[in-house]
């Protein structure tokens, strides 16, 4: 899953940045008010981390300027804001969850991966295709009862084709899922990916999953 990270604050953007990638999200950031509206102009994010004290543009304005263009992602405010008032005011403006800074991160994750959950309408804690299985709290992949090892884009690519799992994929939505627009990569890189999960898909026993390319349309997973 991608989500947009939008603060201003370099060292600590970094490090949050890690904490999400680390926990098998793909971040995009922005340090300023007027980059984050742009980018949720274009992209699609399956979350938004929003600062309030922001350069160019209000934390607020942002939030604003997306609920009246009828996007509807969620969003977690992240600020040294934390006075009633301000909690109100962001709840009310249409912010999903409100955290105040100084934060546990172990607190952030979990309010990220409640409101990941939520927005996916997804009442089932376990995604599965054949003996493949995807645990959206702890988002952990396990295959035939042994877990999956995977790098953080196998992660990325390999959690959109499950929760598509039987529909086709485009190569395009998996390289927005994988990729930031930070990253130097290019659409063939996707292929490199698909390579690798076929190999560590490889299972004798039931329940076997593999990765159908169907030229010019994407990517299909499915129980073999």
């Amino acid at each position: 899953m991608r989500i947009l990270l939008v603060e201003d604050h370099i060292e600590l953007s970094r490090w949050l940045a890690k904490a999400m990638r680390d926990a098998h999200l793909t971040v995009e950031c922005a340090h300023n008010g007027a980059d984050a509206d742009s980018l949720l102009l274009t992209q699609d994010y399956a979350l938004v981390i929003l600062d309030l004290t922001l350069p160019r543009m209000d934390g607020m304005e942002v939030l604003k300027r997306m609920r009246a263009r009828g996007n509807r992602t969620p969003v977690l405010i992240l600020t040294a804001r934390g006075g009633l008032a301000d909690r109100v005011s962001g709840l009310n403006m249409g912010a999903d969850d409100y955290l105040a800074k100084p934060f546990e991160l172990e607190e952030l994750e979990a309010r990220v991966k409640a409101l990941l959950r939520r927005s996916q309408n997804n009442e089932a804690v376990t995604v599965s295709c054949g003996a493949l299985s995807f645990d959206t709290v702890s988002r952990t992949f396990t295959y035939g009862g042994e877990l999956l090892a995977l790098t953080p884009r196998e992660h990325a690519v390999l959690e959109a084709l499950i929760v598509r799992h039987g529909h086709t994929v485009p190569k395009e939505k998996l390289f927005q899922q994988v990729f930031t627009l930070e990253d130097n990569a290019s659409m063939d890189a996707i292929e490199i990916y698909i390579h690798r999960l076929r190999k560590k898909l490889e299972h004798e026993g039931p329940g076997r999953v593999g990765i159908t390319t169907l030229r010019g349309l994407g990517y299909l997973l499915q129980a073999t």
